[in-house]
Parts: C-alpha cells; structure tokens; sequence
C-alpha cells in the first residue's frame, strides 16, 4: 500500500475513519503496530460501529505486543458486529480474543 499519498490526504485535513483504516492497515503490514494503532484508535473513535476497524486495532495490538489492549478492542468489536449483524466478524473477533486471553493468562 503507498502510504505517502493517504497521509498526504491525512495532512491536508480530509480525515475520515476509512483514511484512518487504510493508513493502519497498511502501518500494520509494513511492520509498524504502534503507529497502526494510532490510526485505527482514530478509526473507531469517529466511525464507533465499524467492526473492521475493531478487528484490525485487535490486530495491530496484539503484533506490538500488547495482548491486553487487543483483547480490549476485540471485545468491543465482538459487541459492535453483534449489534450490526456481522456473524462472520464476530466469530473471527472471538476466535481473536480466546487466543489473546490465553496469552495473557499464560503470562501469569
């Protein structure tokens, strides 16, 4: 994904919670979660019930390292695909958070 020109779009003021996710997504595939994170955080802020953008800032978390965090961001997907009727996010979202809770108890 060619980053300059979403954050180009981004610097010029035409933010919207879809430029955020694509920013994230493509932070996130270049081996950047921290900044991923930020982006998609944006994401979910402006547009709250995008089930996508809960799933992806899980993702993002967990690959920087905090489990805790995206087991956070997937629980709050988990209710927002619920309430949307997205069956298949959230199943994928549990499936996401089962994997993180155990990491995190395996933690101690």
């Amino acid at each position: 994904m060619d980053l300059p020109p979403l954050q180009r779009m981004l610097d010029a003021g035409r933010d919207s919670a879809l430029l955020r996710f694509s920013l994230g997504k493509g932070l996130l595939d270049a081996g950047e979660p921290a900044q991923a994170a930020a982006h998609l955080q944006h994401c979910v802020a402006q547009d709250p019930v995008y089930s996508a953008g809960w799933k992806l800032l899980g993702k993002a978390w967990l690959a920087a390292g905090d489990a805790d965090a995206a087991a956070r961001a997937w629980q709050e997907g988990i209710a927002v695909a619920q309430r949307n009727g997205d069956k298949q996010a959230e199943k994928e979202m549990a499936v996401f958070k089962r994997r993180a809770d155990k990491a995190v108890a395996a933690r101690g």
